[in-house]
């Protein structure tokens, strides 16, 4: 079974228990759309659990690339790196100092997007032409890709046959509660990922105490909270 959710932004303890939730196995494929740092207490542990999980597709969301920007101003100008892992520790004030290199390493080869046969995995949105059309993936730049502020609007629809899973914008803030938010194609059930134009995972976990993933096999959601 493949899941996937956004935005858990250091909520260790909500992440662990919806992975309990969903009995989630070896055998499953968890898809993070970004931010998995910043807000909750427990930035560097859940990063260095989603990094330990064997089939963990994981994307940078404008929190991880804010926190990469940060991490290249302090190495232009190092000339000790010791130094810069200790600053870069206090960047997360609650765990930093769970942080190591490797984590470093693997945050800043985080790739902005992933693409299946059925469906585009992204923080903050897609580039569309004027008539809702995406544009290659290829020619995004991270900054559209984790900071976009237009594809949240309901009435952005994108085109082209596969459904957009995207967060970076809390349900609450768009008036959708804590769930997560469907844009079902017309005509269409519902009962296949292709009936959806894009799907909204940003549940805001850090702030509502409510974490959501969404299944792609059945189109099921689940959902825990403190």
């Amino acid at each position: 079974m493949t899941y996937i959710l956004s935005d858990i932004h250091g909520e260790y303890e909500l992440f662990c228990r919806l992975l309990e939730k969903v009995n989630f196995s070896d055998g499953d494929i968890l898809i993070s759309c970004g931010d998995m740092i910043e807000k909750g207490k427990h930035s560097v542990r859940l990063t260095k659990l989603l990094f330990s999980m064997k089939h963990a597709v994981l994307l940078a969301g404008n929190h991880e690339y804010d926190f990469l920007k940060y991490y290249w101003t302090l190495m232009r100008d190092a000339r000790d790196y010791d130094s810069v892992l200790d600053k870069l520790r206090r960047y997360f004030p609650d765990d930093g100092g769970l942080l190591d290199w490797e984590t470093v390493d693997r945050m800043e080869a985080l790739p902005y997007f992933y693409e299946a046969e059925d469906y585009i995995c992204v923080h903050a949105g897609l580039p569309l032409d004027g008539e809702g059309c995406m544009l290659p993936l290829k020619d995004a730049s991270p900054e559209q890709l984790v900071y976009d502020r237009v594809f949240k609007d309901p009435d952005v629809l994108p085109r082209g046959g596969k459904c957009v899973f995207f967060g970076h914008t809390t349900s609450m803030s768009l008036g959708g509660g804590t769930q997560i938010t469907r844009f079902l194609r017309e005509g269409k059930r519902g009962d296949h990922v292709r009936d959806y134009h894009k799907i909204h995972l940003d549940t805001g976990a850090w702030m509502s105490g409510v974490l959501g993933c969404f299944r792609v096999e059945d189109c099921r959601t689940f959902y825990v909270g403190k």
